[in-house]
């Protein structure tokens, strides 16, 4: 009699580029604050190439950035905790990875 295990194990995805050095703008900061998100997720999310809320066009402009080297842009769309203000909307923050690799910046579109 043969018996079969399964591994319930998770993969996490690999880095697909460096960060640099990380940044916040002002905006930024009080948004994540108050909807308490932890920054550090959307940093993962970011750099494993999950790209959020893009449109298409957006999304294949960052996998050509990542062979060609040019700026890679995320949008992530922030709900506000169920607990907080109800007069809090969902917010969106932009994650943009310079060019040369050496920064990456959370901010606010209208911060850029």
């Amino acid at each position: 009699m043969s018996t079969t295990t399964h591994s319930t194990t998770s993969v996490t995805p690999s880095p697909r580029f460096v960060l640099g050095n990380l940044y916040n703008t002002p905006g930024a900061q009080d948004i994540m604050q108050r909807y308490q998100i932890n920054p550090l997720e959307l940093i993962k999310r970011h750099v494993t190439g999950d790209w959020g809320d893009v449109c298409p066009e957006d999304a294949q402009a960052n996998e050509d950035a990542l062979k060609f080297g040019s700026r890679i842009l995320s949008a992530y769309v922030l709900q506000p905790p169920t607990s907080e203000d109800k007069t809090l909307t969902p917010v969106k923050v932009w994650l943009i990875t310079e060019a040369d690799r050496s920064v990456t910046t959370i901010l606010l579109p209208e911060e850029y």
